[in-house]
């Protein structure tokens, strides 16, 4: 009877935390109406018209359609569409609680790990992809951490039933944390000094060599079969990105010096901290950033308290092609901060459409998926929102409906249900 009773226990468990069901396949076409259209790309209709079919965008204008019962008309006036918000350099789904060892999958062991794929690992039933859902997150870069080499990214839609239905994109790129020019010692509480590293140089050349060895067992086409060598292959015939973490000045100028030096074509720095010290670097050698969370305190104590809200500006001033990611504490439920993210920006320089780019069409095209998304354009997929405010201000973002390619989803979570609980509690609507 125990075992009985303890049985029930978990399956009621199991069920009251079930993932929402995946939205069904789009099966008319619907038309958005008298809404204020952010295409992604700095473009803004006023009073405009969407229409999508069979999961694509099929109309952008002003035209208000007829009635017809072949098509849902939404009226969305006092109303924003927004293009879905893409989320790069995320550890969605790869973790869902911290302290429970069990539930991370988001590091493997080793050193080189190019051929560890953290989309096995992802994860769509998350209760933590509920919440980004609600504010305007519907896609997302899933990314692997810890090693020199961490593996290999790929790019992933927000409502699915298994990672593989989630795919967009899949293996877009291979990661690499950049050696780091000095450790800090101490912790946040107690920061110590700065610590040189004094293999940095050593490290580097360890990357190199095993770059060159990856690169000779490729063109040689062994019999032999290396997986992690095999895995370095897209790399070097130009069809995955190489996304090298590195924040600091001397960091990022060794890490596209490492890249020519190895004949890499599409390179991207993550993180870029400094990038504005080396935009024209950058600018020449057509190399894209995905910057460091904003929101953050500076790294050294003697820069300007708000030099991370005025990194951004100071990028698109220097025309550097860049996004933001929000990699870092508690980087998973704070990824449906990403809007307000690109707000800050704004805030602090950035014009309010050109912000917008930085959490869609920017981000779509620094991870080569710009022909299928991350702007409200014709022929791209119907992967949108409706808001009722400006959906980067955290005071008026209210997503009310949003759609992935043409399927409304849900957008419920743990924290609506505990919302409606409560104001039935004490009597509110």
């Amino acid at each position: 009877m125990k075992k009985f009773s303890l049985y029930i226990t978990v399956m009621i468990c199991n069920f009251a935390i079930a993932q929402q069901v995946p939205a069904a396949k789009q099966s008319k076409t619907i038309a958005i109406t008298n809404a204020t259209i952010h295409i992604g790309n700095g473009t803004v209709i006023e009073k405009g018209t969407l229409i999508f079919s069979e999961g694509k965008i099929i109309e952008v204008s002003t035209v208000v359609p007829a009635k017809s019962d072949r098509v849902d008309i939404i009226d969305a006036t006092n109303q924003h569409v927004y293009p879905g918000f893409i989320a790069p350099n995320s550890t969605l789904g790869l973790v869902e609680i911290d302290a429970v060892k069990a539930s991370d999958d988001e590091s493997e062991i080793g050193a080189y790990n190019p051929h560890i794929r953290s989309i096995i690992a992802y994860n769509p039933e998350s209760k933590i992809i509920e919440t980004a859902r609600q504010n305007g997150i519907l896609m997302a870069q899933i990314t692997p951490r810890g090693s020199r080499i961490a593996g290999t990214s790929s790019i992933v839609q927000l409502d699915a039933w298994n990672w593989q239905e989630s795919i967009l994109k899949e293996n877009d790129g291979i990661h690499i944390e950049f050696p780091q020019t000095f450790r800090k010692s101490g912790w946040w509480a107690e920061p110590g000094a700065n610590e040189v590293n004094k293999e940095y140089i050593k490290q580097i050349n360890d990357l190199n060599a095993f770059f060159a060895d990856a690169r000779a067992y490729n063109l040689e086409k062994s019999s032999q079969v290396n997986l992690v060598y095999k895995a370095m292959n897209g790399l070097f015939n130009n069809t995955e990105n190489l996304y090298i973490h590195a924040n600091n000045q001397k960091q990022i100028i060794d890490a596209v010096g490492f890249a020519k030096n190895n004949n890499i074509k599409k390179m991207v720095i993550i993180g870029g901290y400094e990038a504005y010290k080396v935009a024209d670097i950058l600018v020449e050698n057509n190399i894209a950033v995905l910057l460091k969370n904003p929101h953050n305190l500076p790294e050294n104590a003697e820069q300007d308290v708000n030099l991370p809200y005025k990194n951004a500006k100071q990028l698109v001033d220097k025309g550097v092609l860049f996004a933001l990611e929000n990699s870092g504490d508690k980087e998973r439920m704070n990824t449906r901060n990403l809007p307000f993210l690109a707000g800050t920006c704004a805030a602090f320089g950035v014009e309010k459409e050109a912000a917008l780019k930085l959490i869609t069409y920017n981000t779509a095209k620094i991870l080569g998926i710009e022909t299928q998304c991350g702007s409200l354009e014709v022929g791209k997929d119907a992967t949108l929102f409706l808001c009722k405010g400006d959906a980067l201000d955290m005071r008026t973002n209210k997503v009310v409906q949003a759609f992935i390619q043409g399927r409304k989803i849900s957008l419920k979570s743990h924290q609506t249900e505990l919302e409606k609980n409560y104001k039935e509690k004490y009597g509110q609507n």
